[in-house]
């Protein structure tokens, strides 16, 4: 019985055949900050959670989200909510007919990027009193 050839290529195109682009990249930005904004939400679950458990719970929370690592993760989580809402918005303008071209997605991914980047540190000033 005659065995099948072996073919080494993959069935479908991965990410180490492609070039990358700008709007793969928002791509996979958009998916990645859908899971992270998921996961900042059980931070939130927590935050209201320990204000309903009293004065030691709710100090139990205030000194993670006050340390470094909270800061850190509190500040990704405000650039995952932009980033992913101007992508949202990105995908229904889309949805119109419009900025279909490689070069209108081009563009857009980099205002998206540079829109949340900006957007993010002016929250956060304005969080910080820096204003």
């Amino acid at each position: 019985m005659n065995s099948p050839k072996i073919n080494n290529r993959p069935l479908s195109p991965h990410l180490q055949v492609w070039r990358w682009t700008p709007t793969m990249v928002m791509s996979i930005l958009h998916r990645s900050t859908g899971c992270a904004l998921a996961v900042g939400l059980l931070i939130a679950v927590w935050w209201l959670v320990a204000a309903a458990g009293g004065a030691g719970s709710y100090d139990t929370f205030l000194g993670f989200a006050t340390s470094t690592i909270g800061q850190l993760m509190l500040v990704g989580w405000l650039f995952a909510l932009y980033l992913h809402m101007f992508s949202g918005i990105r995908h229904l303008v889309m949805d119109t007919g419009r900025w279909l071209t490689v070069q209108a997605g081009d563009r857009a991914a980099a205002v998206i990027v540079l829109s949340s980047v900006i957007f993010t540190l002016v929250t956060w000033a304005c969080m910080k009193g820096w204003f």
